[in-house]
């Protein structure tokens, strides 16, 4: 286990366990809720969730060998996660050799501002390195400034518009990507 201390709470990040992955969707649930949930219509909302953060999902992704998740732990509790596939996710704007993508990057409601993120971010681009990676891509939506901020940060730039589906509705988003 890593710990990294930032103000003001210290973050201990693990990779993820199969015994996690209850506890990893409902993060993921509360989180996209908590940000994005009044944007859709219930059954849309519901059909998303279905497919992206129910349990069994998330233990079939951990077991996943083309995934990697790292957990960040304060006093015992999950605070946030990240999820890389090493597979590219828009391989027609890919412009490196290898390129991979940053799927999910989230902090528990309540919980950003902490270093928490910027803890996940710098394990994600780490492990690109270290994965040989040569491009790493991210999509955001196109409203959420706050988060576009913290990706232009860590020298994300946008390069598509591209569409995310959640049930029947689409979302305009961008698609970021910096070279490793």
């Amino acid at each position: 286990m890593t710990q990294l201390v930032h103000e003001p709470c210290s973050v201990i990040l693990r990779p993820a366990l199969p015994a996690d992955a209850a506890a990893l969707a409902a993060l993921g649930r509360d989180s996209f809720v908590a940000a994005f949930g009044h944007m859709y219509r219930a059954e849309d909302l519901a059909s998303f969730l279905d497919q992206t953060h129910a349990g069994a999902v998330v233990a079939r992704e951990i077991a996943n060998p083309r995934a990697r998740y790292r957990l960040a732990e304060h006093d015992g509790a999950l605070v946030g996660y990240c999820k890389l596939g090493l597979d590219c996710g828009w391989p027609e704007h890919a412009r490196g050799n290898h390129t991979i993508e940053l799927k999910q990057l989230y902090t528990a409601a309540g919980a950003t501002g902490g270093g928490i993120g910027a803890a996940l971010m710098e394990w994600a681009l780490a492990e690109a390195r270290a994965l040989g990676a040569d491009e790493i891509q991210l999509s955001v939506w196109s409203g959420n400034s706050g988060a576009q901020r913290f990706y232009h940060r860590y020298g994300f730039a946008q390069v598509a518009d591209i569409h995310f589906w959640v049930g029947e509705q689409r979302d305009d988003e961008f698609l970021f990507a910096r070279a490793i």
